[in-house]
């Protein structure tokens, strides 16, 4: 198994993409990039201790590939917008990809360049990529909140188009 850490925007969007994607076996959600130990939702609401909402992967390379799950990060949210992912507004919503490995770095740079290139967005990203320091995780009740409250209206407005445009995008790697 790999660890991914990845942040675009709020946690609660990342986790509803990613699950039930072939070859993930958890999904963390929580913080990272900050300067406070142990950051609670509440402090990292208000953007001062420096994390970014961030999800935890753990996934299986032999059945999904680094590339793939940047790839799909990549689609699923706007990575052009600093510090922002539509009303979400603030650097705890900046979109990162935190490396734990030096190929990791690598691929990111890769896969970042390659977005830039194809202009996937009308603007280039502006994805922060940097090695992981910490990984915090969230309270519980922010873990599968999606799935919890799917009619809740954050869920039916936010959530739901993102889940929807990367099942239709990523088909092949979903049951």
């Amino acid at each position: 198994m790999e660890t991914a850490v990845i942040g675009g925007g709020c946690f609660w969007c990342l986790e509803a993409v990613y699950r039930g994607m072939r070859g993930i076996h958890t999904i963390m959600p929580g913080y990272a990039g900050g300067h406070v130990d142990h950051p609670s939702y509440k402090q990292v609401c208000t953007g001062e201790t420096g994390h970014a909402e961030v999800i935890a992967l753990t996934w299986d390379p032999a059945v999904l590939s680094y590339e793939d799950i940047l790839r799909v990060f990549f689609v699923m949210h706007d990575p052009t917008t600093l510090n922002r992912q539509g009303a979400d507004i603030g650097t705890q919503y900046r979109s990162v990809i935190f490396y734990t490995t030096e190929q990791q770095h690598q691929t990111a740079l890769a896969v970042k360049a390659d977005i830039t290139h194809a202009k996937l967005w009308p603007r280039p990203p502006v994805t922060e990529i940097t090695a992981l320091p910490v990984f915090w995780p969230a309270d519980e009740s922010h873990h599968d909140y999606y799935a919890r409250h799917p009619g809740a209206g954050y869920c039916q407005v936010v959530i739901s188009p993102k889940v929807a445009k990367v099942r239709a995008e990523f088909s092949r790697y979903f049951d």
